[in-house]
């Protein structure tokens, strides 16, 4: 695509200095609805837009803004900042060097509900991303585009930090919430659901850091223009986190529906040595393994097109595995992360991702026969449905997909400890 609309940075310099912000439109969509716009009137821009929740979900922003709790008071914002599924890397970029995009979408997020107080939650590792966050927000208030009567209106906001521990079950936004209260990062029970029932048991929106730096752009240009980029019923552009067996790892901001061919030889420059796609990952560690056929490559990468390949595009943290790697390697990888991030709060995923890793671990280094690879896959699918949060689901993702598609490597992995036996 010609212009960036996330990672402005790379067409203008210095970008994250608030007065070459400024120069380049900064504020000015922040102050067009603080002074001239109702909050649903804001609310009903973002829902015609199109944007979808860009944390993974893909679930209709505006539409969740209007699901805030009238009744119940304080609202808040909170920021899903947490980043820190394996393969994803794109929020951070956002916030060390498109900074005030990202901040002015958190404030205008926060007029179109009614919130007064806005927290940016983030994973303990990106303590220097809070620091810097923090000098930027002070220049916010130095400059009034924070604080007390905003613009000569009567409505004010305070955003803040908040560093959390390095736990990835805070990247689930009720465990996300848990952990801002000083309590356990361990999920809720749902419902009731953060709009009517989030930080301190009041009215909360929860967003991604990607989907807020959206919004500034949209209120400016319109929801007709932010339609123009992308497909039909995944409008505007995304950035895809490439990472695994290419030449060019990185983030690439596209329009949604470009496909994955165009993602990993066009802009990655295709796999080391020109060896073939065995799979793709589209959704960091969480993804189902996709075949990396033809087909497969030829697919558009939206949120109505991945699905047809038994996947989710998820939060497109795209990792590319050649024929050099073999399946049961992987999830044993896989699984590794989710039994040492599982809080334990549910025994499915507690007790399964344990019994996952030890049979991965037999399987992975040539111990295991095929009864094992059963386990292993009833293990994984007595685990669907029945786990508190997504971290459970998504732990078997790979396993499940991995045994159905690629049962070779399973076989070749059984025969080489038939061999060694």
């Amino acid at each position: 695509m010609g212009e960036y609309v996330l990672l402005r940075h790379r067409d203008i310099p210095n970008i994250d200095n608030i007065e070459v912000y400024r120069q380049n439109g900064g504020f000015e969509a922040l102050q067009k609805v603080v002074t001239s716009m109702q909050p649903d009137e804001v609310t009903d821009v973002v829902k015609a837009s199109g944007l979808r929740g860009r944390g993974g979900a893909g679930f209709p922003t505006g539409l969740k803004w209007s699901f805030i709790d009238r009744k119940k008071w304080p609202h808040y914002v909170v920021v899903n900042a947490d980043e820190s599924e394996p393969g994803t890397f794109k929020d951070r970029e956002i916030m060390e060097r498109n900074p005030y995009q990202f901040l002015e979408g958190v404030a205008i997020c926060a007029y179109a509900v009614g919130a007064h107080a806005a927290y940016i939650y983030l994973r303990g590792e990106f303590w220097p991303v809070a620091a810097t966050l923090d000098k930027h927000i002070a220049a916010m208030e130095a400059g009034g585009f924070l604080g007390d009567n905003l613009f000569g209106s009567n409505y004010h906001l305070r955003m803040f930090t908040h560093l959390g521990a390095g736990a990835y079950i805070c990247g689930e936004e009720t465990a996300l919430l848990e952990s801002m209260e000083g309590k356990l990062g361990q999920p809720r029970l749902r419902p009731p659901f953060p709009p009517s029932f989030g930080l301190y048991g009041k009215p909360t929106i929860v967003n991604n850091v990607e989907t807020l730096t959206n919004v500034p752009l949209i209120m400016a240009r319109g929801a007709e223009w932010y339609k123009s980029i992308g497909t039909e019923k995944s409008p505007g552009p995304k950035i895809f986190s490439l990472s695994g067996r290419v030449n060019r790892p990185g983030n690439y901001e596209l329009p949604l529906g470009t496909t994955f061919r165009e993602l990993i030889y066009t802009h990655g420059g295709g796999v080391p040595g020109d060896r073939s796609v065995k799979a793709i990952m589209a959704a960091g560690a969480s993804s189902s393994l996709i075949i990396g056929s033809e087909a497969a490559l030829d697919t558009p990468m939206d949120y109505e097109s991945v699905p047809s390949l038994g996947a989710q595009l998820g939060s497109a943290s795209v990792i590319v595995i050649d024929d050099t790697i073999s399946i049961p390697w992987l999830i044993n990888k896989t699984i590794h992360f989710f039994k040492h991030e599982s809080c334990g709060k549910c025994t499915p995923c507690r007790e399964g991702n344990f019994w996952m890793l030890n049979l991965t671990e037999r399987i992975a280094h040539g111990h295991a026969d095929w009864s094992d690879v059963e386990l292993l896959y009833a293990v994984a699918s007595q685990m669907r449905g029945k786990c508190l949060c997504a971290l459970g689901e998504f732990a078997i993702e790979a396993v499940v997909s991995g045994i159905e598609r690629f049962r070779p490597d399973f076989e070749a992995a059984v025969g080489k400890a038939a061999s060694q036996g």
